[in-house]
This record gives C-alpha cells, structure tokens and sequence, in this order.
C-alpha cells in the first residue's frame, strides 16, 4: 500500500535535511592536530547517485551510481628535512560501516586509486584510504625517481602508505567522532605484505593479490623473461600470431583435459608437463606453422623458473594456460617499461642503460640496494598474525598471470609456512590463505572466472555476483576477522567478454592452494559441477 503523499513529502524533507547537514558537515570538516598533515584541497560532498568524475596519471572515475560522501584530500610530508610529501584521499561514506578500507597501487604509479575507492570501499560502507605513494605517474613511469631521489623511492617503497593509514586512521576518527573498529587493504601487485611484516598494527585483515613483494628480484625477471625473446629480429623472438595460434591450441591439447573438461582454461598448470617439442618444424613444413630449435629453447626457459648459473632461485616462471595474453607481457615486441624503468632511474641512474646491459653482478647489486626498501620477503610474519594481533592475510594470484608468475605467490606461501612450522606452534591456515583462480591474468582479465571483489575487477565492469563472503573477497576477510569463520573457497564468476553488462557465461570455484578444481559432473558452466580436491 503506497505511503500518504503528507508522509512521502515528510520522508523526503527529511532526507534533504539529512544530505544538509552531511554537506555542511563536510563542507566544515577540517583535521587538527595530526602531525604533517593538511588539506590539499576543502573537503568536497557528494551526495547519492551525484556525478563523480575525478582523474590523475593513474587512476580514473566517471560514474553516476555511488552513495553519498565526502572526499578529503591530504598533504602528507613524508621526510621534514627534505620536504618529501605525498597526496592522500580519504573518501567518508555517510552510510558508514564503521570500518576503514586502504586500497593499493599498481606498478610504479603516482595516483590515488580513485577507481577503487569509488568502485569498492564506498559502496560497501567502508571509509576508503589511498596514497599517490609520494609522486605523480603513471604504471610505467619511473622517471620521479632519478637521479637519485631516494625519498621519492622510500616513499613508493613503503613510507607514503604507512603514513597514509595512519593519517586516514585519525582523520575517520574525528570526522565520524569515533575510531574504525577494524582496518583491512584491499589491493594487487604492488601490495601491502610490507605492512604486515614491518607494521603489524596498521591493518586487522590483508587482501593481497600477486603482490610484487620481491621488487629486485621481480624485476630481474621481467628483464630475463624480455631477453628470451627481444629482438623481433632474433631467431628465438615468436610472433603474437605464434604465441595465438599455434602455441596455444597446441598447450590446450596436451593439457586442457586433465581436470576432467575441455573449455579452454586450465585449472591446475602444476599437473601440466607442457612439451613445445611437439611443435618443432618437419622438413618443408610451414614455418608460420611450427616452432624452429631456437623457438624451443626459448619456451624451455619461459615456462621454468629463473635460477642464475650458481643455481640461485631468482623467480618463478610462465604457467601453461596464459598463451593468449603472454605476448603482451613480458615475452613480445615490446619492452617491459617498469623493469626497464626500475633499473634505468632506481639502479643505475643511467638513462642510457638497455635490457641487453643485465647481468648476474646487476642483480647482486639490485639486492643489496633494495632501493626504497621495497622487497617483503621475509617469512615471519607473527607480529601480524601471532595472538597479541590476530591479523588475517588472504592472498589470491591467477594461474596466467603474465606479469608476475604466479610461482612468485606460492614461493612466499611456502616460505611463511615452512618459517612458522619450524618456529612456532601456529598453524598458517589460521591466519593466512593463498587462493588460485584458473586462467585469469595479472590481478583480473583472462578467460576465467575473474570477478569475485578483488581490485580491478569492478572497475573494469567485473563486480562479484554478490556482497556476500562466499563471492566477495572483502566480506571473507570481514567475516574472518570478525567473526572467525575462515573461508574455504570463493565462487566467482565469468561474464561474457568480461563485461557484466553482457551477463554470466560460468560461474567456478576458486580453490584454497595447494588444492586443485576438477569437474566433476553436470553443468559445466556451474559452480556446483566442480570440487577442489588434493592431489599433493
């Protein structure tokens, strides 16, 4: 029965009072007494469904669709005695949660992630933090760091989020007149395990997708990954057309099956012993048709880790299944631009510096430097999830990645494991859970069952099918936190060409390593047609 038109008229005034008193709010709202801190800009209101149209070198949002909030924009002054500062949002739903919610960067970028803390944390409740990490850029850029800028580095490194969450941290507490109950990140590639081993305090759940946790080493890798195939004129170089069409129908036929359904994606690479021998040219054969010596040698050395000539492990490598995508990540015409940028304005400081000048002493020299203390490797990680913290670290990483292997992911998760058997009494699947997810690439994208709340997904039309923790990543780590339930697998799904509006073409769970997802029977586009079992 529809409301009397004196109570809807009631209810509308006040909701119109409500947004006033939200705007003057706002509009008011200036932070004291945080050390370092001050307005970049006045605090800026946008009510519900408002237009939000706001863009930097890295990151942008157009949209027409969000709740109400108010944006504040910070100066943070990273290092007093050189005037280092980085630029800092904090996006304050009127619909709070009473959470807060950090979200990452990517790469070597110099942007807040409004993208994300429109896409993600407002629409959730959550009060959203992001740092430009100390300087303007995009992904690629690295020229803010040379010659010799070393506190721009730090702040990229690790500083400029640090201070972030903890400026953003008070900044809620005195716009909303009371402090976040939990803090968590949301972020992929250039993530935050940083923060867990350094500052365990910042955060009660972590959500980190391929993180780019081992920069000297990473980066090292790109380089390698680019020298196996770089020039085009070389006899090792394979064309886009190579890598589409003959190389992946050929990687699909030998293992596509072995879960125990041909759709194009396969689930576990590690049962997939791929042998690009099979495509070497017969005599007279069509060369656009097959594989030369060279060709084979250099798939032998994509497809396998990295380890240098004293057998030191340096990376992992390329993963049967990402074929389609590999040519424009680190293997085709074009350079890498953030490894060559890395050691161009970070290493070496020399602009003329080329990939064909890597060696072995270049990577030596690469982890002693670990410019800006950037690496987060290290394996003990109990200051963050010991009882006196409690934290929570969910970690997911798509099986075709083409920027970071994926080997990189399970070599940490195997590392803290093995760490904290030795060390302590814990057991790693309390507090920390690696989660694969067959054929997607670097952070969402692929042939795959790609949406399910991670960065990046929404935001290139790939929202989870709901809020819920069984397909939102960001409600499972909410709920593990808070509630102590753990999350076992995720469901996510896959939308025709990789865009919602088109709707869902399958649905897939995405299992808890070292688990693997086989199909079982019935609807091959259905979650439920599939388990994840053990077979290690």
């Amino acid at each position: 029965m529809p409301l009397p038109a004196h109570l809807t008229l009631l209810g509308f005034a006040a909701a119109v009072v409500a947004m006033r008193d939200s705007r003057s709010a706002c509009s008011a709202f200036e932070p004291t007494n945080i050390t370092n801190v001050a307005l970049t800009n006045p605090p800026t209101y946008f009510p519900a469904n408002a237009l939000v149209n706001i863009s930097n070198e890295y990151s942008s949002i157009d949209v027409s669709s969000l709740p109400a909030f108010c944006r504040v924009e910070l100066t943070i002054t990273t290092n007093t005695t050189a005037g280092s500062f980085a630029l800092t949002e904090v996006w304050l739903p009127d619909d709070w949660n009473g959470r807060v919610l950090t979200v990452g960067n990517g790469g070597l970028a110099g942007g807040v992630t409004v993208a994300e803390l429109g896409h993600v944390a407002v629409p959730q409740g959550f009060a959203g933090i992001s740092t430009n990490t100390g300087h303007d850029g995009d992904t690629d850029d690295g020229t803010w760091a040379g010659p010799h800028n070393d506190n721009a580095i730090a702040d990229w490194g690790w500083r400029a989020l640090h201070l972030s969450v903890i400026a953003g941290k008070e900044v809620v507490q005195q716009y909303y007149s009371t402090p976040a109950n939990k803090s968590y990140y949301l972020g992929c590639s250039t993530g935050t395990l940083k923060e867990v081993q350094d500052f365990p305090e910042d955060f009660d759940g972590v959500i980190v997708g391929s993180p780019a946790n081992w920069q000297t080493h990473l980066q090292a890798w790109s380089i390698h990954m680019n020298l196996n195939t770089e020039p085009s004129t070389s006899p090792h170089f394979m064309t886009e057309d190579t890598w589409n069409n003959v190389l992946a129908p050929e990687v699909m036929r030998q293992c596509d099956s072995l879960d125990g359904l041909v759709d194009g994606i396969i689930n576990d690479p590690r049962n997939c012993a791929f042998r690009p021998e099979t495509l070497t040219c017969r005599p007279g054969q069509d060369a656009s048709t097959c594989l030369t010596p060279d060709q084979i040698s250099a798939l032998q050395r994509i497809y396998a880790p990295y380890y240098e000539a004293d057998q030191t492990y340096i990376f992992g490598g390329y993963y049967p299944g990402g074929e389609t995508e590999y040519y424009h990540g680190l293997v085709g015409k074009t350079q890498f631009k953030i490894g060559k940028a890395y050691f161009q304005f970070m290493v070496t400081n020399d602009t003329d510096w080329t990939i064909h000048d890597y060696n072995a002493t270049l990577l030596n020299l690469t982890d002693e430097l670990d410019v800006g203390q950037s690496n987060a490797i290290n394996p003990n990680i109990t200051g963050y999830v010991g009882p006196q913290h409690n934290g929570k670290l969910i970690q997911y990483v798509g099986w075709a990645d083409q920027l970071i292997s994926p080997g990189n992911s399970i070599y940490y998760y195997e590392t803290v494991h093995q760490w904290t058997r030795a060390n302590t009494n814990l057991d790693i699947d309390d507090f920390y859970r690696l989660f694969t997810v067959p054929g997607m690439n670097h952070c969402h994208g692929g042939f795959a069952a790609n949406a399910f709340g991670g960065v990046e997904q929404a935001s290139n039309n790939n929202p989870p099918l709901s809020f819920d923790p069984q397909h939102n990543v960001l409600a499972a780590i909410v709920q593990w936190v808070e509630d102590g339930i753990a999350p076992d697998n995720f469901t996510a799904a896959n939308y025709n060409s990789n865009d919602v509006a088109n709707g869902v073409g399958f649905t897939r769970p995405l299992c808890r390593y070292p688990s693997t997802l086989k199909y079982q029977s019935g609807d091959p586009n259905d979650a439920t047609s599939f388990e994840c079992v053990s077979n290690f």
